[in-house]
């Protein structure tokens, strides 16, 4: 191989899609294996990020445990804690990593946990309401975790990170994909970073599928926010989005599960 070629290869841009995928997707076995179909069939390296809150609430229920939301955000007491650590870590995660192994991806289950690839603190009070296990993250080695994609593996990641001290945290599953995306942005990979869930993407009417917001921008957020146009649990799916972008990332796409390959839904700027 001659020096032009080796110096190209070399200047070549590594390309890392991230998918996040929840909602009902993941508790619906023909939603969800269309979209691991789909996401087998992505070319390149991939992580796939995941949540299961639907799962952990009916499981919850199950075992008589009431299950309390904050702007689209869990409550996590000790009994909660215990529940979402066996349903993402565990049911959730599990089942999708044999299900990609089936479709020949060569996937490994993560907690932030895991290879301490993503560390937390403990969330403060915030308005004066107290989350309790809720992490929100400090860091993500984006350095080992480029490591570990570049060696073949595609990491499947739970909603759960770690203190550092032994004690898991509930993490918000599109706050993991969003701060996956920045720290391998900041190894110098290009990312995309795609949410997928059950709708075509952000609408303005929750009833109308053709009611797709095709762009949004920092201050059209603002402005749907304080119309009420975007609520509950898609807030911080676009405030993760809008951080993503602004910290590198090159480009975020929230769409329904079965576009994930293509360029369709509600891009973010």
């Amino acid at each position: 191989m001659g020096k032009k070629n080796i110096s190209y290869l070399c200047n070549m841009k590594r390309n890392i899609t991230i998918v996040k995928v929840g909602g009902k997707i993941v508790e619906t076995p023909e939603s969800l294996n269309r979209l691991l179909q789909d996401f087998s069939a992505l070319e390149g390296e991939k992580v796939l990020v995941h949540g299961g809150g639907r799962t952990a609430t009916d499981v919850a229920a199950q075992l008589g445990i009431e299950t309390h939301m904050v702007d689209g955000r869990r409550i996590t007491d000790d009994s909660m804690l215990r529940v979402v650590t066996m349903v993402y870590g565990g049911l959730v995660n599990k089942n999708l990593v044999a299900q990609l192994q089936a479709h020949g991806v060569n996937a490994l289950g993560l907690t932030g946990a895991d290879i301490d690839v993503i560390r937390s603190h403990r969330r403060p009070l915030r308005n004066g309401v107290d989350y309790g296990f809720v992490g929100d993250v400090d860091r993500v080695d984006g350095k080992r975790l480029a490591s570990l994609i570049a060696s073949g593996i595609t990491p499947v990641m739970a909603p759960l990170t770690h203190d550092g001290e032994g004690s898991l945290l509930n993490t918000n599953a599109d706050t993991i994909a969003s701060e996956t995306a920045k720290a391998l942005a900041r190894e110098g990979i290009e990312v995309t970073l795609v949410y997928c869930f059950e709708h075509a993407g952000v609408l303005t009417d929750p009833d109308d599928e053709e009611s797709v917001i095709p762009l949004i921008t920092r201050p059209t957020f603002d402005q749907l926010k304080a119309d009420g146009t975007i609520s509950g649990g898609m807030l911080p799916k676009i405030e993760n989005s809008l951080a993503a972008v602004e910290a590198g990332v090159r480009r975020v796409i929230i769409t329904r599960a079965d576009s994930i390959g293509e360029d369709r839904g509600t891009r973010i700027e």
